[in-house]
């Protein structure tokens, strides 16, 4: 019987070919979802993180963590598919590009400038997490992210939670991608929400938001 507790991180953004050198992305540093991993860790949990196209120096892996890396929504879909049956709770930290190029863009060649300018039809990413909870087993935990602007964080955690099915949302304002620190709240399905004492050290952050996976759901 397995008792160590198996977590699966996403972190990072994703980056969507244009051609061979241009690609759609945002700024997420994945800075978060390491020090998720590296807390994990500490604590004796057996980690999967898949880490997206980041500049910040990926955790080593030993006996307790497994790095996989991805750079598109395809990538860390078919990841998805392969490794989010295995584990008993899901963070889904990753910063997936809501958009890519239609039909995929292309890795071959680069397109020239020209004074015509370029048009780019977009077309929608699959929802990764709606996929994840909509193959889940009894007892799997999934979480999800929000960033938005800090006048639709709470609106938008509870229609997420909602609409995904997750057990719990982390909320978040813009200012927090790319930033060494996190003001969060922390919406769920069961139980009140919770939020970080203002912006705290994504370190500090990982632990309080795994104290509180870890800890039995406090009554309303």
């Amino acid at each position: 019987m397995h008792t160590t507790r198996r977590l699966l991180i996403t972190a990072g953004p994703t980056h969507e070919p244009i051609d061979a050198v241009r690609f759609i992305g945002n700024r997420s540093s994945g800075r978060l979802g390491i020090a998720l991993a590296e807390a994990a860790r500490r604590r004796g949990w057996d980690v999967l993180l898949m880490l997206g196209p980041v500049t910040a120096d990926p955790p080593k892996p030993d006996s307790h963590l497994r790095l996989v890396r991805f750079r598109t929504t395809a990538d860390l879909q078919a990841l998805l598919a392969t490794h989010a049956p295995e584990a008993d709770v899901l963070i889904m930290a990753a910063a997936v590009a809501d958009y890519r190029p239609k039909d995929g863009g292309s890795t071959i060649g680069k397109i020239s400038r020209t004074a015509a300018g370029l048009t780019l039809e977009l077309e929608s990413t699959p929802d990764l997490l709606t996929r994840c909870t909509s193959r889940r087993r009894a007892g799997q935990v999934f979480v999800g992210f929000a960033l938005e602007p800090r006048e639709r964080m709470l609106e938008s955690a509870r229609a997420k939670l909602d609409r995904k099915r997750v057990d719990m949302v982390v909320t978040n304002p813009l200012e927090t991608m790319d930033a060494l620190t996190i003001e969060a709240t922390l919406v769920r399905a069961e139980g009140p929400s919770e939020s970080t004492p203002g912006p705290v050290d994504k370190a500090a952050f990982a632990d309080w938001l795994l104290d509180r996976i870890d800890a039995p759901t406090p009554a309303r």
